[in-house]
């Protein structure tokens, strides 16, 4: 199952896809944004209706301790990429209602006031 690549006034959203867990862990999610205009933007929100609640998220190292916090904004350079991937940003999405080879919607709130909606690919803990 492919993600449906989706493009929006200055955002194209590429290659997305949650990583579900078992027993109710949150799911991850991961994409790629690429800002296609000359002015920087920022991702400021997410929405799943696939999602409980579906919030933003980078992973940490520091010390040799591993963490995640919540971001309430991930900025993306003027014709810049920023790719969410497993160890930095990424969605965190709780009770969630996907299944395994199916896809979910995704909308990403930008700073401009403009949203991109995509279907991301739902894969197993494995990544298929």
């Amino acid at each position: 199952v492919l993600a449906t690549p989706a493009w929006a006034g200055p955002v194209t959203v590429t290659g997305g896809w949650f990583r579900m867990l078992p027993a109710g862990l949150p799911a991850g999610g991961y994409f790629t944004a690429v800002n296609t205009s000359r002015a920087p933007i920022a991702i400021t929100g997410v929405s799943s209706s696939a999602c409980g609640m579906v919030m933003l998220h980078k992973s940490t190292a520091i010390g040799g301790m591993s963490g995640m916090d919540m971001v309430d904004k991930v900025e993306i350079p003027a014709g810049g990429t920023v790719r969410f991937a497993p160890g930095g940003y990424h969605l965190m999405c709780q009770d969630s209602r996907m299944a395994v080879g199916g896809k979910a919607p995704v909308t990403l709130k930008l700073s401009d006031g403009s949203s991109v909606t995509a279907a991301f690919a739902v894969k197993n803990a494995a990544g298929k």
